[in-house]
């Protein structure tokens, strides 16, 4: 049983963009689903594939990295509300990564969104984690 389900998703990621993986496999859920929709849509993912097998299923994701120079698309990612410390924003005071340049993925009560998405709908929520 893993305490933290998001937190393993995002050290899975995490540590296959280290090992230069090309794919990573994690449990399925429909947070993970929502993020990952997330990562592919704001380009940090190459394709990602969810599979019904099994009770759980799982998520198979492409991992992106440049042509020329095998830099990852994922340079950073780090979980922020956690279990003992949930992390809350809002809509006026939602955090900026890297300036602008990265997202945080914010929980919200519209669903799971970007950052900049939560700030047009001008609502607030749990920040789940930050990539860059």
């Amino acid at each position: 049983m893993i305490t933290d389900p998001i937190a393993d998703f995002l050290t899975r990621v995490r540590n296959a963009v280290n090992a230069k993986h090309r794919i990573v496999e994690v449990p399925a859920s429909n947070v993970k689903k929502a993020i990952t929709k997330i990562l592919f849509e704001k380009g940090y993912i190459l394709n990602y594939k969810f599979e019904e097998e099994g009770p759980q299923g799982t998520i198979k994701i492409a991992l992106k990295y440049h042509p020329v120079t095998k830099q990852p698309a994922i340079m950073n990612i780090d979980r922020v509300s956690r279990p003992g410390l949930r992390q809350y924003a809002g809509s006026e005071n939602l955090p900026r990564v890297m300036n602008g340049l990265g997202i945080a993925i914010i929980s919200t009560s519209k669903g799971i969104m970007t950052d900049k998405e939560a700030q047009k709908l001008h609502i607030g929520g749990e920040v789940l984690c930050y990539v860059s």
